[in-house]
């Protein structure tokens, strides 16, 4: 049967507008030019904070004794699973070198970035686990240097718990500021801090923009937009739990896509059945975004079998991609296109965004295509390095000498002659580009 939208989502929105890219420009000119004072000027007008940008010592050591004990417990769980997980990547990672040629050698080396600016969202949530994600990735890497902000609450500053998150992952230097203005003191290295050579974290389009336009003058982890959750569910899968899944990840915020995929018509009357009752038991807040997102960004798609299912899933390349289906290692190994994969109902993308192990920094916008989320690796530089006999040379200099003048670039032909002039000067060599 022919693939059949149930519920189609409206068009996926540009990544930012013009006005949102005109106040984020003129704000980073401003910052880099006037430095901490400007810097200290957005914070009193945006963040309403007019206390320390730099957390000292002793609010670090306060904020550790008003975090409930229990919840210090969560936090170095979770933390504990991510650094294991950041761990097993960076053993993957190795160094290596080739003869490529007799008396010729190269090879590859992994360096961690000297400094990291990790953003950590405040807003409506504490995102503590924001926090655990792009901190402990660092510090596991290698990174010397880990600076990490967070928008102040006018008045307290960042909360405790985010706080102590932050020195327990192993942030350095701890800012309070959000926004625009907390990107830019990191990477500008402003308040002391080493300037950052990659920045990372989810944030709003204010802080999603400033990255974009940063971006090339450092790294980034990924372009982000709203976060987006698919479904695959065959006729196995439990609707109840399909249903709180999709209005799980739709809670993210109003723009938030929710996908389910199926093969199973019935299935699909029951989830649409329940999403909206399922939202109206939310608390309100949490109800009026997961209601936008359902009524605006979800689609339900039937397919006619698994294989459709998978080439749907692949075209969208979701941030997070949940299948609640039998033979879960057909689809671990089908599937192609995803920021992060939950297979089976005994997990879900909530256990992903916060204590799994596995990052939460994730593609977005069907980024999944050709990348994939924050981990050790894009902490890491992966650089080569050659060296060489002089016989090793040999064969390579001739080759380069009459590449490079069949190119027209006599100078780098002639770094070849001289080496062989030098080396061989007994030899007579034909260098002449190719006919």
């Amino acid at each position: 049967m022919a693939i059949v939208y149930l519920k189609k989502a409206a068009p996926a929105a540009a990544a930012a507008d013009n006005d949102v890219r005109e106040v984020v420009q003129t704000m980073l000119d401003a910052i880099e030019s006037g430095g901490d004072e400007v810097v200290r000027d957005y914070a009193r007008t945006l963040d309403k904070w007019d206390g320390a940008i730099v957390v000292s010592e002793e609010e670090i050591a306060r904020a550790a004794q008003a975090v409930p004990e229990r919840l210090k417990a969560d936090i170095r769980f979770a933390h504990d699973n991510v650094r294991r997980f950041a761990e097993a990547q960076k053993a993957t990672i190795r160094d290596c070198d080739v003869e490529v040629q007799p008396g010729f050698r190269a090879g590859q080396k992994h360096i961690p970035v000297a400094a990291a600016g990790c953003y950590v969202p405040g807003g409506r949530y504490s995102h503590v686990a924001s926090a655990i994600m792009t901190i402990t990735t660092a510090k596991v890497a290698g990174v010397q240097h880990i600076a990490a902000c967070s928008p102040p609450k006018p008045g307290i500053g960042i909360p405790p718990a985010i706080l102590f998150t932050m020195r327990e992952c192993g942030a350095d230097h701890i800012l309070n500021l959000g926004g625009v203005q907390g990107v830019a003191a990191m990477v500008f290295g402003l308040f002391g801090l080493r300037p950052a050579d990659i920045l990372v974290g989810p944030g709003n389009q204010y802080v999603a923009e400033a990255k974009r336009i940063l971006f090339g003058r450092v790294g980034i982890d990924v372009f982000a937009g709203p976060t987006d959750s698919m479904v695959i569910a065959d006729a196995t899968a439990d609707a109840e739990m399909v249903a709180w899944d999709l209005v799980g990840q739709a809670e993210h915020g109003y723009n938030s896509p929710v996908w389910l995929v199926t093969d199973h018509a019935a299935l699909t009357r029951q989830v649409m059945e329940r999403v909206p009752q399922i939202i109206a038991s939310l608390p309100e807040t949490n109800a009026q975004s997961a209601e936008a997102a359902w009524r605006d960004h979800a689609a339900v798609i039937v397919c006619s079998d698994r294989e459709e299912m998978a080439a749907m899933a692949d075209s969208h390349a979701p941030e997070h991609l949940h299948v609640q289906a039998v033979d879960l290692d057909w689809w671990l190994g089908r599937l192609s296109a995803y920021g992060s994969l939950f297979l089976g109902e005994e997990t879900t993308v909530a256990f992903g965004d916060k204590a799994a192990g596995p990052n939460h920094v994730l593609p977005t916008s069907g980024a999944a295509r050709y990348t994939g989320g924050l981990s050790v690796h894009k902490y890491m530089k992966t650089v080569t390095w050659q060296r060489a006999t002089r016989a090793g040379a040999k064969l390579v200099a001739e080759a380069t000498a009459r590449i490079s003048r069949l190119e027209g670039m006599e100078g780098h032909a002639r770094t070849a002659d001289i080496r062989l002039e030098k080396f061989f000067p007994q030899e007579t060599f034909d260098l002449s580009a190719a006919e």
